[in-house]
């Protein structure tokens, strides 16, 4: 039987008390229709590997259900190119929080009505700039930034309860930092949140699209935070942006906060760690899975990404972060307020 909201935000919580990870990142594919500059997942061979079956999906949520109710990001690269990716998200959200990351791409209205209806959390359109012509060079795709408008709003347009959500996920790159405030406008106009992260360094290991940073970075967007209640990344994430645009931010709790299940079913301690996997979902007991990611013994010194995957998670393990984060992930904040009320 389903669980209901409330008893999911206990399960996650029983699951953040229990020391288990509290958010997996679920590749449900690698597949990708885009040609983004800054992500490798279009030439990635990986992306020929078989993917797992809605009855896999069924499995493997019952399974993880074991450990507590979770934070499931269903990623790819593009997950919505997958014809039964309703049907993926309803078997996630009979224990967990499934949301997605998408290019937009492939929505239509009757879809975002579907996934919502299906029991999706939430859904975060990737979009970096404030004019088609630059985000459509990025992406590699012309058009790419009208149907990634388009695709906030119909699910902006088909929210089913208040909790659900639809973000405006923007990746700081070298050209990108002054269209932020933009970008933040443009999403509430569209009565969506705004979230914003980094470009990690492992992604493609070209430091070109590296924001130049002159350490101000963290406290211009703390300033949009506290200016623009749609903003949605927490102040915990944001403070550390000057530390991971210089050198990185230390103490990485892979496979202990989080963690990673690739299209096959392999477990590694973060996304970027699918090569080397320490479990597997169905072959491995939740116990054995969580013991596994436990004792991995590789150091945690890599500082090359601070993903929300990662810093928005992390932040639970800091006190004042914990406190910041509640609201986003206890409470239904409703829609966010429209640009005429900025």
């Amino acid at each position: 039987m389903a669980r209901t909201a409330v008893q999911k935000k206990l399960h996650l919580a029983r699951a953040y008390f229990s020391r288990h990870p509290v958010w997996c990142s679920w590749q449900v594919n690698y597949r990708c229709n885009f040609r983004c500059q800054f992500c490798r997942y279009w030439v990635d061979p990986m992306g020929d590997q078989p993917e797992l079956s809605v009855t896999d999906f069924e499995t493997g949520s019952r399974k993880l259900a074991e450990l507590g109710a979770l934070l499931i990001s269903l990623a790819g690269g593009e997950p919505l190119i997958r014809p039964d990716i309703v049907d993926i998200v309803a078997a996630v959200a009979e224990s967990h929080f499934p949301f997605i990351t998408t290019n937009g791409w492939f929505s239509t209205p009757a879809l975002a009505h579907d996934l919502f209806a299906a029991g999706l959390w939430g859904i975060s359109v990737s979009i970096d700039y404030a004019d088609a012509g630059r985000h459509d060079r990025r992406r590699g795709v012309p058009g790419a930034y009208e149907r990634a408008l388009a695709c906030i709003e119909d699910f902006a347009a088909a929210r089913k309860f208040k909790w659900q959500r639809v973000n405006w996920m923007a990746v700081l790159l070298d050209d990108n930092l002054d269209d932020v405030e933009a970008l933040i406008r443009m999403a509430a106009d569209r009565d969506a949140y705004f979230m914003l992260q980094p470009y990690g360094l492992r992604k493609t290991g070209a430091t070109r699209f590296l924001h130049a940073d002159d350490g101000t970075v963290s406290r211009r967007l703390l300033h949009l935070r506290r200016k623009y209640p749609n903003f949605l990344s927490t102040p915990y994430f944001l403070a550390r942006f000057d530390a991971a645009l210089n050198g990185g931010v230390s103490g990485c709790r892979a496979g202990r906060g989080f963690f990673s299940i690739d299209s096959t079913g392999d477990i590694g301690v973060c996304v970027e760690e699918r090569a080397r996997p320490v479990a597997n979902l169905y072959r491995d007991t939740a116990q054995q899975i969580v013991q596994r990611l436990r004792r991995d013994l590789f150091p945690r010194t890599c500082r090359q990404c601070w993903y929300n995957c990662r810093g928005e998670t992390e932040a639970l393990y800091d006190p004042v972060g914990v406190v910041q984060s509640l609201p986003t992930l206890f409470f239904d904040r409703g829609r966010p307020p429209v640009a005429s009320d900025l």
